[in-house]
Parts: C-alpha cells; structure tokens; sequence
C-alpha cells in the first residue's frame, strides 16, 4: 500500500500495482480509453532522433523494440515531419498525426468524470475503490453501462499519465542543488540532565548524481537555514549556478503568482557568495524540485531505521553519525544503473561545479532602520560607529558578524567596522574617510571635557572634576559632563562660571540638575542664592528673577 500527497491538498490510499502503472513503462504508456494495448511514445522517439541518437540507441535506451522505433521514423518520413513540428504537440497528438485512425475503439461503458475523480482523490480518506463505486451506483441509476474496478483503475491511470502530474524532469551535471526541510526529526538527549531536544534535518541533493547532504540542526530559524547551506557547500566541495529550494520563511519573503520572488537579504548574500541564483519552486508543486522532494523521504526514512537503536548526547555528535551514514548511503550502488551516487558525482559531476571562494559565508545577523546621527556615527550595542557623512540623517542597516559590522543603505554597503568587544560602551569605532574634510572625530572623553571646562572657567573644571571623580568609570561621567558644558551655548561662559559659583556654595557635587535652574531663573546675575524664596513667590514681589527656590532646595539635591 502506497500513500501519495496530491498538489499538497489532502493523501489518498493506492495499491502499488497502481503505482507501477502511473510510472513510465519502458518508455510506453498506457493506451486510451479502450484500454486494449500500449501506444509508443512516438514523440520521445522523434526528440531523442533529432539529439542524435541512432534507431538501435533509441531502443536500447528506452527499453522499445527496433521495429517500434523503425515504425514511427519510417512514419515521420512519410509524412514529412521531424521534432521541430511536433515540439508543441502532446504525445497523443503526435501518434495521432504519424499513425491516424490505429487504435481508436470506442468504449461500450459509461465515461466517468475523470477530472472529478482526480480532484476527490486529493481529500483525505478517499480512494478509487469509494470513487468506483460511487460510479457503479450512478450508471445503475440511469440504466446505463458500467466498468468494473480494474478498468476503471487502469483508464484512471492513463488519464493521469496524460495530465502530467508524474512528469519527468531531465537534469544536467553539476548545474541544480536542489534543498529542503526534511519533515522527520531526531531527539537529543542530554546524559546528565536527561533534558530532550528536537533536531531537525536539512537534505540536499544533487539531481544529476543524486549525491546527497543532510545537516542537523536544532531549529529551522534563518541562521540555522543559512549555517547549513554553508555545510552543504563544503560538503560537495563546490558550488552550482542554480539553488532550487520550497518557500521557507528563512529564505523567502514572498512568492506571488505574477511579479518577482522576494528574498531576504541574508539568503541572497549567501547565494551571491557563492555564485548561486535562488529559484523558488512554486506555491504547492513539490514536482518542481523531485529530487529532493524524493531525497528527503529516502534519507529520512533510511536515517530513522539506521539510527532508530541509537541515543545522542549532543548535537555534535549527531551531526558526526550522520557524516558516516552519509559515506556508507552514498556509497550503494544505484538498483536500476551502474555505479553509485559517489560514483557519478565525482566521476562526472565534481569537475563541473563551481569552485568555492576563498573564504567561507559568515552567517549575520541584520538589525534594520538605525538613522545616523549629527556626527556621523550609527549607535549599536552601546558603542558607535561611522558612516560617511553624505548620510547623515538617513536610515541604514547593520549587518552583525561574529567579528566585523557592515553598514549598508538600501542594497549597497556602505563600510564595514571591525566589532567592538561586548564589553566596551560608548566607544567610537571611526573610518577617517567617512568624515567631511580632514577633520577626525574624536570621542568625548575625560580629557576634553576638562580643556572645554578650563576655557570657562576655574569653578566649571571644579563641577567637572567632582562629576568625573564620583564615577568609577570615566565613560559614565562623559554624558553628565556634557550636559553642564553645552549650558554654555546657550546661556555664555560667563553665566555658567557664575552658576558653576553659586551651586559649589551650596552643593558638595553640583549636576546639570543644580546649574540649570539657577541659570533659567537669572540667579547667576544677582549673585545669590536667596534663602526666602518661598516667601518671595508668597508675596508676589518681583525683582526681575520671578519666582526661584531656595539654597536649602539645591543644597538637598546633592545629599
């Protein structure tokens, strides 16, 4: 018993010598709707003659007899066509043009609907032997006659050979690496905790050789998606120009029916690192890529009974099993042509595939729509890092390795920066050329803050002194300090040296929190502090500073 999925909508129950008659029968199929014998394949004929084959090559290759093959070339002569002529013509079609009227008998028995029995297989649960007698029933109730089972399995068979659903796909050495989630897992468990994880599979496969990959992993997240690629390309030592994967989420941001595949960016660097076009197949036609699709059940399955006695601890170690399943599955020798799928691949395909770049892809992640800032840096991780100060105010993205950060706006990198440690905050990491002119950024650090504060003044470099030696790290007192400095821009040097004054009377550590009110309420013109400031704003009086607080309010500030 057979189980097939159609179009992804549903599973139906076949018997397998069902099966057999939907597979190519030695390059012949099966007849009409008489049912009553085989058709050539009169079409392949004339394709593989135009390639260059010989009658007797024809023949031994197909499994046909010479005097079949003789048959439709003596025909094709006769009536003065070749493979140019019938290329757009079905294979009945071209029977029907170089053998008219053979064959053709009409059938006593009622015709189902063939197309609605096609479509009701793909629900769950049903089956032909449902769908006959569902037929049976009708033609008795109007009187008409009926098949029986077998008939009606085999013109079943036919009409779905016809349709294209089992079509075959020719491939060339070294050009397709075809790849895939497998649907079974694994499970890891850990031998001191006994806590159980799942691993997923990944299978690749070469359709020419049908050598195949297959990488654990223990989530099917992007950079496990991508890490696996990576794995995959060293594995077979070489790239191809084309990498037909499904439609996963971690490679494929949208498939619409008209219009261009979207791909996220990281899957597309990935591919562009190695020569590689992504090809999509379609929305729910598995048929697009049958190889893998036939290769990750054929793995899968052969994995799960290899291994089905074995217990792993760990990830790698999984990882390390599946590379010596992979030697010895690789290794078999092929049941239906000569040699195996290491044969074939490194005697024809290996010396066609596209040799690997130096350096392998580093997996990053991205972390999007940072804007760059007045001084021509981007923030990340607390640190910064430059950009070229034709965009100042736009909005880039990062690309984060393990070691390197790549800026990049829109599709193009602008600069990459080498990443700084975890630990470092509010460090600059500056590109010089990435700043106008010949002025270099410089990072604000303790000593500058003292030289801005000793050109106002000797009061200003006191509060910057205490603000800097009340943190344990100078890099925390940087943006505090800053915050008293830039007073001076808007109220002069002067009156901040004066504020700088009043406060230090007042306040052991005086911050931008003390300074700032007594410049936004003039006391630095008057001089001091006074201590009735609330029965100055009680008795409405005004002598020119409106209403301010006290010396022992800012005084408390500080303690």
């Amino acid at each position: 018993m057979v189980v097939i999925a159609f179009r992804g909508r549903g599973y139906c129950v076949w018997e397998p010598w069902l099966v057999r008659l939907l597979s190519p029968c030695e390059g012949r199929v099966v007849k009409g709707a008489a049912g009553n014998g085989t058709k050539i394949q009169a079409k392949l004929v004339l394709r593989l003659h135009a390639q260059g084959l010989s009658g007797r090559a024809i023949a031994r290759s197909q499994g046909m007899s010479r005097r079949s093959v003789s048959d439709v070339l003596d025909a094709a002569r006769a009536v003065g066509v070749g493979w140019d002529d019938v290329t757009g013509k079905t294979d009945g079609e071209v029977y029907a043009l170089l053998f008219p009227g053979r064959g053709e008998r009409e059938s006593v028995y009622e015709q189902p609907d063939w197309a609605r029995v096609h479509r009701e297989l793909a629900r769950v649960g049903v089956t032909l032997r449902i769908l006959h007698g569902e037929y049976v029933d009708g033609c008795r109730r109007t009187g008409k006659p009926h098949m029986g089972y077998d008939r009606f399995c085999k013109l079943y068979a036919a009409y779905v050979q016809k349709l294209g659903v089992t079509s075959r796909v020719e491939h060339k050495a070294g050009r397709t690496i075809e790849v895939d989630w497998a649907g079974k897992t694994l499970r890891i468990v850990d031998p001191v905790t006994g806590d159980s994880s799942t691993a997923y599979l990944f299978v690749a496969v070469l359709p020419f050789s049908r050598y195949a990959f297959v990488e654990p992993t223990l989530d099917m997240a992007q950079n496990s998606w991508l890490r696996a690629h990576v794995a995959m390309y060293e594995w077979f030592g070489g790239s191809t120009p084309r990498l037909v994967c499904d439609n996963p989420k971690t490679g494929v941001i949208a498939h619409p029916r008209e219009g261009e595949v979207v791909l996220n960016d990281a899957y597309r660097g990935l591919a562009e690192h190695y020569s590689a076009a992504v090809l999509p197949g379609r929305v729910r036609k598995p048929k697009d890529k049958p190889s893998a699709e036939n290769t990750v059940w054929h793995a899968t399955m052969a994995l799960a009974g290899a291994m089905r006695d074995h217990q792993f601890g760990s990830l790698d170690e999984l990882r390390a099993a599946i590379r010596a399943w992979l030697v010895e599955y690789n290794s078999r020798p092929f049941q239906k042509r000569d040699g195996s799928r290491l044969s074939v691949f490194e005697g024809e395909e290996k010396p066609l595939l596209i040799a690997l770049p130096p350096v392998a892809y580093e997996v990053m992640d991205w972390v999007y729509s940072r804007r760059v800032q007045a001084n021509s840096h981007v923030a990340y991780a607390r640190n910064w890092y430059s950009v070229p100060y034709a965009y100042v105010g736009s909005t880039v993205d990062l690309r984060i390795g393990a070691n390197t950060l790549e800026i990049w706006h829109k599709n193009t990198r602008l600069c990459t920066h080498r990443l700084l440690p975890a630990s470092a905050s509010n460090k600059y990491s500056t590109n010089g050329a990435d700043l106008p002119g010949k002025t270099m950024w410089k990072p604000w650090d303790r000593k500058r803050c003292e030289q801005w504060a000793n050109r106002i003044g000797p009061d200003c470099a006191t509060v910057i002194g205490k603000l800097f030696a009340m943190e344990r790290l100078d890099e925390q007192a940087v943006d505090p300090a800053l915050a008293v400095l830039r007073l001076s821009k808007r109220y002069s040097a002067q009156r901040l040296e004066n504020a700088c004054s009043l406060a230090l009377q007042s306040v052991a550590s005086p911050r931008y929190a003390h300074i700032g009110p007594i410049l936004e309420s003039g006391q630095d013109i008057a001089g001091e502090i006074p201590d009735d400031a609330g029965d100055h704003g009680a008795d409405g009086g005004d002598d020119g500073a409106g209403w301010v607080r006290g010396g022992d309010y800012y005084a408390n500030m500080g303690r």
